[in-house]
Order: structure tokens, then sequence, then C-alpha cells
């Protein structure tokens, strides 16, 4: 009878050995099909973090310009309005491109550096 038992109980540890071994397979393939997904999960998460870190740094940039044109934006307004009154386009005339009135003799002293 002793023998029956013992033949019993080793047929037992087979039947629990091989369903240890499924139980670690499944084990094993949930840890690897989830690790998977994490690491799926955190390229895609750092990846869109560069692409925000790079958008970031365009936004200040175009930002930057957008102040730059602002600036000179109103220098070009505030030539167009001198550029409308007659006196300082004739002014602008005889100093830049040495126009002159009538009787008007012009003489041009080069700068010293």
């Amino acid at each position: 009878m002793i023998c029956a038992i013992i033949s019993l109980g080793e047929g037992d540890n087979l039947a629990r050995k091989k369903s240890n071994g499924k139980a670690k397979k499944r084990i094993f393939l949930f840890f690897v099909f989830f690790g998977t997904v994490i690491a799926s999960l955190s390229y895609s998460f750092f990846s869109n973090i560069n692409k925000m870190v790079g958008m970031s740094e365009k936004k200040t940039e175009l930002k930057n310009k957008l102040t730059s044109l602002k600036e000179e934006e109103e220098v070009l307004n505030s030539d167009i309005k001198k550029l409308e009154d007659p006196e300082y386009v004739a002014r602008y005339a005889r100093e830049k491109y040495l126009y002159s009135k009538d009787g008007e003799l012009i003489i041009r002293i080069p700068e010293e550096d």
C-alpha cells in the first residue's frame, strides 16, 4: 500500500510540474506582451515629447520674427506717411539725389571718418 501511495504522489507531482510549466509559460507571455505594450507606449510618448519641444522652439523663433516684422512695418508705415508730405519728398530728393531748386548751387562736402 505504501508503494501505491508513493506512485500516486509521483503522478501528482508530474501533473503539478506540467501545470507549473504552463503557468510559467503563461506568466512569461504575459510579461512579454505587456512589456511590448509599455515599450511601444513609451516610445510614442517620448517621440511626441520630442516633437513638442521642437515645435516650442519653432514657436519662439516665429514669435521673434513676428516682432521684428511688426517693428519693420511700423517703420515703413511712418515712411509712407512722410512720403505723403510734398515738402518732405522735395527735401529728401535734394539731399539724396542732389536735386536743386532754380538758382541753387549744390556743394557736396565729404564726410570724415
